[in-house]
């Protein structure tokens, strides 16, 4: 069988589990198959295929089907300028969280040697990014799943900048070492009566912990600016990942907590997404 017939099949049982992404899922097996890129798989679509392959892409189809996102069965996921290894440990790397590494890299592009912490560090994505980019910073990531931490020291690792990160299994509430430049967070905001009505490639694999906001969608965030709070240096910048419905009460939380608001980014869809402050 070539790579074409295979990808048709994958893509006809995608399509009829109404997944919008079918085809492109398909290539992308494929290419996890062949240990390719995409853009392999699409310019040898005659190429053959062995049985061994075969029924290994059959397998990943399968899963796909039910929904397990396709990072999760390929391993990786393209962040910001890097591919990142994935696991089902941590949460999948968004396209509006490049909002934070973007609104950093305008904040220091004249600074130098600052010292930043990531809360709720997860595949590390957002700090690993911003090192990467920044060769004079230091970067402290804490994060309470232990497995969360072994991926940002692969993902660290592969990236090269492991030896200006620094990583500790905490609570947000018990992490009381240094004072930093900038902080960033991505926690998590989903209230928890929201997390039954997650698409299910969402809900159902990937970790809960990652996604489950308290009540009312706030618990983690007030606990991540009051001890950031803390943190961070007088005029220190703080970015904070919200979700589509929090603003107007995520401001009050920062002001309550001694940050002024510079601004509020909204992602690709028109959502506010991020919030931008400083320490008073």
């Amino acid at each position: 069988m070539d790579i074409h017939t295979a990808i048709s099949k994958g893509t006809k049982i995608l399509k009829e589990k109404l997944i919008l992404t079918a085809n492109l899922d398909s290539e992308i097996l494929m290419a996890r198959v062949l240990k390719r890129d995409r853009k392999y798989v699409i310019l040898n679509s005659l190429q053959k295929i062995s049985d061994k392959e075969f029924n290994f892409y059959k397998k990943l189809i399968s899963k796909r089907s039910l929904r397990k996102p396709v990072a999760q069965l390929t391993n990786k996921k393209f962040f910001w300028n890097s591919e990142f290894y994935i696991n089902a440990d941590t949460l999948i790397p968004r396209p509006e969280t490049e909002l934070i590494v973007e609104n950093v890299m305008e904040l220091t592009k004249l600074k130098n040697k600052l010292n930043i912490l990531d809360i709720g560090i997860g595949s590390g994505c957002i700090l690993i990014s911003i090192l990467k980019e920044r060769k004079t910073f230091y970067g402290t990531g804490i994060d309470i799943s232990n497995k969360c931490l072994k991926i940002s020291k692969i993902n660290a690792l592969n990236q090269n900048v492991y030896n200006r990160l620094k990583l500790f299994k905490s609570n947000v509430d018990k992490f009381l070492i240094g004072k930093y430049d900038l902080v960033v967070s991505n926690p998590p905001y989903i209230n928890r009566r929201d997390l039954k009505y997650l698409e299910k490639d969402v809900g159902k694999f990937e970790p809960r912990l990652a996604l489950d906001g308290g009540l009312d969608g706030l618990s983690e965030i007030r606990k991540v600016v009051k001890k950031s709070s803390e943190l961070i240096k007088i005029n220190g910048k703080f970015i904070l990942e919200i979700g589509f419905d929090q603003k107007n009460k995520v401001v009050k939380i920062l002001k309550k907590e001694g940050f002024y608001i510079n601004k509020i980014l909204k992602d690709l869809a028109g959502n506010d997404r991020c919030i931008v402050c400083t320490k008073l």
